[in-house]
């Protein structure tokens, strides 16, 4: 529970004031402009879990009063962290810590450094980790031939104590050290090995979560969720790793920026 969350009924509009005095203090004759060293705090804030996912905010005209600076200046700061997704506003309520996860799809990172880009703690909870050799499928999919060696990594994948995906991972075996090699990260692990992915191709498709699926995600059967199918590949176009990941429809959004051609 945050400092935010633990304030007593009754004492809310004190209480919510008090964000300002947890902040990083800003200095008028820094020359970074103000709105961005508030942009700077909030983050922190967020990411040292001083505000925790669902905590609102205080009114903008109140966070202005308490830090000395312009409204405007409070609105712009906020108004980039909606942009980043680490604050939402919701109508007629405020400003609140996302709870949602942006996954954007232009950016090749791991889950782990995705949680931690947003303050969360990532961790995972081990489904199946083994040791085998290609199925016709995954042979297809990675360029493999019939009994090449892939090392399978299945695990539930959790920001904080909340479960949001289920990971099943195949990477090809000769592309990390040992199958204990992975312990939090698996893109760590084949960092270290001098085999991260540095390109991938990515599906994405809506399906309802059976009920294995939702049991394992703390949803209910036939609740909405994302299946996403990546293969990664190394620089010299080789594949390394075979990714089908399920997340739960209600935790995830994801975003991609496009451009003309």
């Amino acid at each position: 529970m945050s400092a935010l969350q633990s304030a007593p009924d009754g004492y809310g509009s004190r209480y919510m004031t008090s964000l300002a005095r947890l902040l990083r203090p800003l200095d008028p004759s820094h020359n970074l402009p103000l709105y961005q060293q508030l942009q700077r705090a909030l983050r922190e804030a967020i990411e040292n879990r001083v505000l925790s996912p669902d905590d609102a905010l205080p009114a903008e005209r109140q966070l202005a009063a308490e830090l000395s600076v312009s409204r405007i200046t409070v609105r712009k700061a906020i108004d980039g962290l909606v942009e980043e997704g680490l604050l939402v506003r919701r109508q007629g309520a405020g400003n609140f810590v996302s709870a949602r996860i942006e996954k954007n799809f232009s950016k090749l990172t791991s889950f782990s450094e995705d949680m931690r880009a947003r303050g969360r703690t990532p961790h995972s909870v081990w489904l199946k980790r083994a040791e085998g050799t290609v199925t016709p499928e995954e042979a297809l999919t990675l360029g493999l031939s019939p009994g090449v060696p892939v090392y399978r990594f299945h695990r539930i994948r959790y920001a904080d104590d909340n479960p949001m995906c289920l990971e099943y991972a195949t990477i090809v075996a000769s592309c990390l050290s040992s199958l204990e090699a992975v312990d939090k990260s698996l893109y760590e692990a084949l960092e270290a090995a001098g085999n991260r992915p540095v390109r991938a191709l990515q599906r994405l498709r809506a399906l309802l979560l059976n009920a294995e699926q939702a049991k394992l995600l703390n949803a209910r059967e036939a609740d909405a969720g994302l299946l996403v199918e990546r293969v990664g590949f190394l620089r010299d176009g080789r594949a390394v790793e075979f990714c089908r990941s399920y997340y739960r429809g209600d935790t995830y959004d994801f975003v991609a920026e496009l451009s003309m051609p």
